[in-house]
């Protein structure tokens, strides 16, 4: 069992990236293309929104900490408007995202969707939290109302759809999204 200073001075020294819950140490794996693909499609469609404005995207390689609950994890990308807050003068750990992306592969669509949503849910600068299929075109956007209540307010399943981001005032193109992926199931 490691305390959340441990892991901090562990992870801030690794060569390679982990999740930290309840003391315990989980490695990440890597990436598939179309995950990396969809990732990279996301940023850059959302830096030609965001230039010049007071939202910016940090990508997986920026640690995300959800005081509540503990954890400290690494989304795939997390859109953050006004002010950067972070855990420590070191600002390399964020408090405050508007909108979380995560990508889902085989292996973590079931956390993404399930216990992961679930400690978003209590980050309170959160708005929207957006799921991204890698292997087949689909796209879901789940935002909290004025009450804390989360459902799921856009979707979209065929390529020629979009999706909107409410909070920050962005529509994304599935075909921008999912350029360049490859074997999509039902593209």
């Amino acid at each position: 069992m490691y305390s959340e200073k441990e892991y901090l001075e562990l992870e801030r020294e690794a060569p390679y990236k982990s999740e930290f819950y309840r003391g315990e140490i989980f490695a990440m794996a890597g990436a598939g293309h179309n995950h990396n693909r969809i990732v990279e499609n996301l940023s850059g469609e959302c830096y030609i929104m965001f230039k010049g404005k007071s939202c910016r995207t940090y990508s997986s390689d920026q640690r995300l900490h959800i005081p509540e609950n503990g954890i400290y994890t690494y989304p795939d990308l997390i859109i953050v408007c006004g002010k950067n807050e972070y855990l420590d003068a070191k600002k390399d750990t964020i408090l405050n995202p508007s909108v979380i992306i995560e990508v889902l592969s085989e292996s973590t669509a079931a956390y993404d969707r399930g216990e992961k949503f679930h400690f978003y849910r209590s980050i309170p600068s959160l708005s929207e939290y957006v799921l991204i299929n890698s292997q087949s075109v689909a796209a879901e956007v789940f935002r909290k109302n004025e009450q804390g209540i989360w459902f799921l307010a856009s979707e979209a399943y065929h390529i020629d759809e979009s999706i909107r981001l409410q909070s920050v005032d962005l529509s994304l193109k599935l075909s921008d999204i999912y350029a360049e992926a490859e074997d999509l199931i039902n593209s």
